[in-house]
């Protein structure tokens, strides 16, 4: 398999990136048609937003049940078996005529199509050690970011021309693609293991297991407290560019890209620092920036410092550091496992979607029609991943002494 990476890995790369992708690609492509899902099928545009709530939950809840199976069958057969259910769903959802059924496939979907957020972490654990893992992982995030800033564009011109039916038959024709990608382009890292078990008497206590390691604990943690300050960016920069700032949809559009761009770009430069420093080294910087930068935001929409201007680069720069951190983050949480690489990643996708989903909802609670409690939760978030990360390396070396 090594051998076979070293000759294709760009191939090797854009497919476990996009497979990366399937979840946020199945978000940005159909929010732009939530107001015409709501007038086709008779409701209310918040409460098609119950499809998306259903949609994080399924992701959430799949990652746990693909962990155990990537460890006992191989990566490739739950994968396979995952993008099947996607794409079924997918065309499900195209011919959905009631919102109680959308929802209900909107679930399925998520089921299905979270494999392809875990797998691909997993199989780079299996084949890269730690600080070759953290490059692997920038690569993919390039690949990954690509998404919030095309999807949303392609999808609005998709409903705007064919409706918003045809957004899941896109979804539905990317799931084959990966499909067939992953069933003849995607060679087993790992093969099945029948000492794994998937009794929950064995399940239960591996996730445990994983949880207390304290490598584990400290950056998986951490690292889903900085992602949940992407969350809620998502859930509260539509109030804040187009209502308070008074950006169009397309200059909205403009932005999240440019930001989504910015943690891109510094993902990338995150491979050439690593050839000088290690990935804790480079996560202690970044998580102290983004700590400063969150905390200038805070500062500047309470003293009514901001404009549009002016938090779009605090933005940048805040996203920036995400981009150093995570790709460190995700291959520190994984590296104390190689058996277990599955579930591992899984229990880190599962704590990430929980936290990023309660930073969301939180922006919501605290909404004011302002922007301080988007950049309140965004610096709380950066806050408490850096007092985690600080708390969980004092752990480590108390475990080592």
């Amino acid at each position: 398999m090594k051998n076979t990476i070293k000759t294709n890995r760009l191939l090797f790369l854009i497919i476990l990136g996009l497979l990366s992708a399937i979840g946020p690609f199945s978000i940005d492509t159909y929010i732009p048609g939530f107001p015409s899902i709501a007038k086709d099928l008779g409701v209310t545009v918040s409460e098609v937003s119950y499809s998306l709530a259903s949609f994080f939950i399924g992701i959430s809840l799949g990652q746990l049940i693909y962990g155990p199976l990537l460890d006992r069958f191989g990566r490739k057969t739950p994968l396979m078996i995952g993008l099947v259910i996607y794409i079924i769903a997918s065309m499900g959802c195209a011919l959905a005529n009631s919102l109680e059924i959308l929802i209900v496939l909107r679930f399925l979907q998520a089921i299905g199509g979270c494999v392809g957020m875990i797998a691909p972490r997993a199989i780079v654990r299996d084949l890269f050690p730690v600080e070759e893992s953290a490059k692997v992982f920038s690569t993919l995030t390039l690949i990954l970011g690509v998404s919030p800033i095309i999807a949303p564009t392609f999808g609005s011109y998709l409903i705007s021309v064919y409706g918003w039916h045809s957004v899941f038959w896109l979804q539905g024709f990317a799931g084959i693609v990966l499909l067939l990608s992953v069933i003849f382009l995607l060679s087993e890292s790992k093969g099945a293991d029948e000492t794994i078990s998937l009794h929950p008497n064995y399940i239960i206590p591996t996730f445990w297991k994983i949880f207390r390691n304290p490598q584990f604990f400290t950056y998986a943690f951490a690292g889903s407290l900085i992602s949940g300050a992407v969350y809620a960016y998502v859930s509260g920069s539509p109030l804040v560019f187009m209502k308070i700032f008074k950006a169009s949809e397309k200059e909205y559009g403009w932005i999240f890209g440019l930001l989504a761009g910015s943690l891109i770009f510094s993902s990338q430069l995150n491979n050439w620092a690593l050839r000088r420093f290690k990935s804790e080294q480079i996560v202690n910087s970044a998580l102290r920036f983004q700590v400063v930068f969150g905390i200038i935001l805070v500062i500047g929409s309470l003293m009514n410092w901001l404009n549009i201007y002016n938090i779009i680069l605090l933005l940048m720069l805040f996203f920036s550091c995400q981009g150093f951190s995570f790709p460190n983050v995700i291959a520190l949480s994984l590296a104390p496992f190689k058996k277990e690489a599955g579930s591992a990643s899984a229990l880190m996708g599962a704590l990430q979607m929980g936290i990023g989903s309660l930073a969301a909802a939180m922006v919501g609670f605290l909404s004011n029609g302002t922007s301080l409690p988007m950049v309140s939760v965004m610096a709380a978030c950066s806050v408490f991943g850096f007092l985690m990360y600080v708390l969980g390396k004092l752990i480590i070396k108390r475990s080592t002494d």
